[in-house]
């Protein structure tokens, strides 16, 4: 059975309903209310989205977002195109659907004040494999701003419409690879460091098609165990890192207690544990790591975090 489970200040998203008041009397009033817009309306009326609203033409996407919604929408505008090298005329509308599609947030209209700070992960339109299962972004609250996936601004917040809310962005947000999600996330940079490190080029590896599920560590876990990693040789810590990693895009809606799961690092299993609404695993040891986090979709896998690192028996 999934369970729901927290991670960095996971945040509940609340769409907050948007009143218009209409203006009695145009005559009377100086300075009458905007007219409603919707975030088609909008964007087609802003010569910064020009290749924004051609690429929702071109894609067959205009009619979705001109719905009830909501959505909420990061906007890159034409200049975050250019830098991103898309040139519509010859991407095809199949992948250019689904980049687009990765910038929207179906079913809520979440406005920057509606995140916690810290991180947050969501789920965007565009959708991963045979069960359309959404794909995952991060998006990042701090005293400077919102950031998503690590590296895109989001330049201007909470521009409201009709049917839901524009976030304008400063880059083309592309979908993620597992390698990806953890690069674009501060928290898993041991991780990344100790995949460049270890034989194997397991980033390559990792970028690869798949799928791959990979239960990742927080940096806090390298740290506590610091000391034996840096007694690892080179091919110990492909073993360690290949034993986080089990073939197939393993969601949590199928992890039951006791379940055996074998890893890359044949012949090497851990052991997933359920209780309470708390998950665990047991690996070759008897080491018990929390599972802190569920469900990362990326586009050639799922990631979920673990709190400590855990360790198989073949070193």
């Amino acid at each position: 059975m999934k369970k729901n489970l927290s991670f960095l200040g996971w945040a509940l998203l609340l769409a907050l309903p948007f009143l218009f008041v209409a203006c009695g009397d145009d005559d009377e009033d100086p300075d009458p209310m905007p007219v409603p817009m919707s975030i088609v309306e909008i964007a087609s009326g802003d010569t910064q989205f020009s290749t924004l609203v051609a690429a929702l033409t071109q894609a067959d996407l205009v009619s979705v977002l001109e719905g009830d919604g909501p959505f909420t929408v990061f906007a890159p505008t034409n200049a975050a195109f250019t830098a991103a090298g898309i040139d519509l005329t010859t991407i095809s509308d199949a992948a250019l659907k689904e980049v687009l599609l990765y910038h929207v947030l179906g079913g809520a209209k979440i406005a920057s004040g509606d995140l916690a700070d810290g991180q947050t992960y969501a789920s965007t339109a565009s959708t991963y494999g045979p069960d359309a299962t959404q794909l995952s972004i991060l998006i990042e609250k701090s005293a400077n701003g919102v950031v998503v996936n690590g590296n895109t601004n989001v330049s201007t917040a909470d521009v409201d419409a009709t049917n839901g809310v524009i976030h304008i962005v400063d880059q083309v947000l592309l979908p993620l690879d597992v390698v990806g999600h953890a690069s674009a996330n501060s928290n898993f940079t041991s991780l990344v460091g100790a995949l460049v490190a270890a034989d194997g080029d397991l980033v390559s590896v990792l970028s690869g098609d798949g799928p791959f599920t990979v239960f990742a560590p927080l940096n806090s876990a390298f740290s506590a165990i610091q000391s034996t990693v840096d007694g690892l040789t080179t091919e110990q810590l492909a073993k360690v890192l290949t034993y986080h990693v089990a073939s197939g895009n393993v969601r949590s809606d199928v992890l039951t207690d006791g379940m055996e799961v074998p890893t890359v690092n044949a012949p090497e299993k851990f052991t997933v544990n359920i209780s309470g609404g708390v998950v665990t695993l047991t690996d070759a040891g008897g080491g018990i790591s929390k599972v802190l986090l569920t469900d990362v979709q990326a586009t050639n896998g799922v990631i979920h975090v673990l709190e400590s690192v855990i360790i198989p028996g073949n070193l």
